[in-house]
């Protein structure tokens, strides 16, 4: 893949560079030190859910290899590193006293962040719910939004003012409705109405937490969410397809934009899901409490989706054109007269289609629509099948020139007024992707899972580069930096 955007873009000089990663994702050691069982440690154990049977137990060890981990981090010039917390560490069963041990060992990755000059951003959930929770209704139950809370209150105790931004969840649309209505990820349920719940007392967690946060370490603390916004595209002006459209942006953003941004659902998310769910689940105060300040929107963002009106297939459990592992149930709770149309390439690893115009638009469309709320890149890159070669280097030019014209992109919107002040690329490491095992690495940092040996890409180079002088490379410089 070569570069559609011209290099030599510059960012000012309070623009934030970082990294990010997922605690299930990297820490291996799931039985270490007192950490209880999370859903992804059942859901990959189950045959079947994921690719080659493959599990975290392991993943890149990063628990047992901070040291070294942040070290590479510092050695490539980041600025800050956005990670996230197993509350299974914490709480092994989702409630009662904290485990020592795991607040010891966040308390000591932060220490040492701060120590290399890297800002910690700190995302309390992305995805691993103890499964204690799960057996007694997982995020079905509001009874997990309060478990939350108290997970969140424990968190900043232990942490304090050593945190650079909070961010409360990460995509809680893939918990839902990848985890409650397709579920091809954990906890695996096949239910629309769960899946509208588990919606529900996610944004309600959300609210909960950063009121909690801020009760413990006050006001001004900043606290944050990430969303994996869909940019969706109708496949002509029909009206019908327009209509589809209107349908997916429906279910896939204003259903936490509205809450979490308006204080309000809007009708049209309850009046398309009518049939499945009488949203009886929303108690008097809770967009109230959804309704919390934020410091920032975090924004992640890969590719981009078309559809059309019709009838989707069933699915098969091969990844499907809306970018997700199709399964016999749709994640699109309530669009079930939608389909999802191919797009055209490249393509990454992951058949996702690389557009850096998609996300130019959804940034301007966010400021327009919100002009006083900053926006941080809490995710973008890409997963390409990476190889160590003869030269003990690792080459990955299409990853380079994708996030060359991705991080343009973002000049581009900040050029039109958008207030975008962080980049966070993903991901730091090769690591366990989800329902795909580890097929598929999308780290700036190679690792051989066999030896745990870490091998610094020359997307990690150029991104160093970029760091530095804090303007664009060119994709062709990644190869000699």
């Amino acid at each position: 893949m070569t570069s559609s955007r011209p290099s030599g873009r510059t960012f000012p000089a309070d623009f934030l560079w970082g990294s990010a990663t997922a605690s299930y994702q990297i820490e291996g050691a799931v039985d270490a030190d007192g950490r209880g069982p999370s859903i992804w440690d059942t859901f990959s154990r189950t045959p079947g859910k994921v690719l080659n049977g493959d599990t975290g137990d392991v993943a890149v060890d990063h628990y047992h290899r901070v040291e070294p981990d942040v070290a590479i981090m510092a050695d490539l010039g980041l600025q800050a590193y956005r990670f996230s917390i197993s509350w299974s560490r914490i709480q092994p069963t989702g409630t009662g006293e904290p485990n020592a041990a795991g607040l010891a060992f966040y308390s000591d990755l932060v220490d040492r962040l701060l120590a290399a000059g890297i800002r910690p951003v700190v995302t309390l959930y992305h995805w691993d719910l103890p499964q204690a929770l799960e057996d007694a209704g997982g995020w079905t139950s509001r009874a997990t939004a309060l478990a939350f809370e108290e997970y969140a209150r424990i968190v900043a105790r232990a942490l304090g003012d050593r945190v650079h931004l909070w961010t409360t969840l990460n995509e809680p649309w893939c918990s839902a409705f990848l985890g409650y209505a397709s579920g091809v990820h954990a906890p695996g349920v096949t239910d629309p109405a769960a899946a509208l719940a588990a919606v529900h007392h996610l944004n309600l967690a959300h609210g909960l937490a950063a009121r909690a946060i801020r009760e413990e370490l006050g006001e001004d603390t900043p606290v944050s969410i990430t969303l994996n916004l869909h940019v969706t595209r109708a496949a002509s002006p029909a009206p019908a397809d327009v209509e589809a459209k209107e349908r997916i942006d429906t279910i896939a953003n204003e259903v936490f934009l509205g809450p979490l941004l308006e204080g309000a659902y809007p009708e049209r998310v309850r009046t398309d899901t009518a049939g499945i769910s009488d949203w009886s689940f929303v108690q008097d105060g809770d967009l109230e409490t959804i309704h919390q300040p934020l410091a920032l929107l975090g924004v992640n963002y890969y590719s981009t989706g078309r559809v059309q009106h019709g009838t989707p297939p069933v699915g098969d459990g091969t990844p499907g054109p809306d970018g997700h592992r199709s399964s016999v149930v749709s994640p699109w709770v309530g669009a079930d007269q939608v389909e999802w149309l191919p797009q055209p390439g490249p393509y990454t690893a992951m058949g996702w289609n690389i557009e850096p115009q998609g996300l130019v638009d959804l940034l301007l469309e966010l400021h327009e629509r919100y002009p006083a709320l900053p926006l941080a890149i809490t995710e973008n890159g890409a997963a390409f099948y990476d190889t160590v070669t003869d030269d003990g280097r690792v080459h990955d030019p299409d990853r380079v020139a994708y996030l060359h014209d991705h991080i343009d992109a973002v000049g581009e919107a900040m050029d039109k007024g958008v207030d975008v002040g962080a980049y966070f690329v993903w991901s730091l490491f090769d690591n366990f992707e989800w329902a795909y095992g580890y097929d598929r690495r999308f780290g700036v940092v190679h690792v051989d899972y066999d030896t745990q040996v870490r091998t610094v890409k020359d997307s990690a180079r150029w991104y160093r580069e970029l760091v530095r002088t804090r303007t664009i490379p060119t994709v062709e410089s990644a190869a000699d930096l």
